[in-house]
């Protein structure tokens, strides 16, 4: 099934939420809704209803593939075209993918965290 906009939007800020020690809030401007662990993004949700789209870090090679794969995958819009990918509705852009997109992100964000300042570490 695939994921139209507002419901890839609602499936993205679920998963990130139930993540540990995620923030969120909208630092940068009012229809930009970011998702924080430890201070640092990894997860932005565009709140435009013309343009839903969410953008993650991504790992180089997985990002290049993923829009290669994808036609409503594209490097990631205003941020670092390398390391971050927009997703968008389409063609094969599911619910699943969504979540493990987001989970991936936070996972790269927080493993390069100090260790002190990982989720969980005390």
């Amino acid at each position: 099934m695939s994921a139209a906009g507002d419901r890839l939007q609602d499936t993205a800020r679920q998963a990130a939420l139930a993540l540990p020690d995620v923030s969120h809030g909208y630092p940068f401007t009012p229809g930009l809704d970011v998702y924080k662990v430890a201070g640092k993004v990894f997860l932005i949700v565009t709140d435009d209803p013309d343009d839903q789209i969410i953008t993650v870090k991504c790992e180089p090679e997985h990002a290049r593939a993923h829009v290669r794969r994808y036609a409503s995958i594209t490097p990631g819009r205003f941020l670092d075209k390398r390391h971050w990918i927009s997703l968008g509705p389409g063609p094969g852009i599911t619910e699943r993918l969504v979540t493990g997109a987001v989970e991936d992100s936070y996972d790269l964000v927080a493993e390069r965290l100090p260790r002190r300042g990982r989720p969980g570490a005390r």
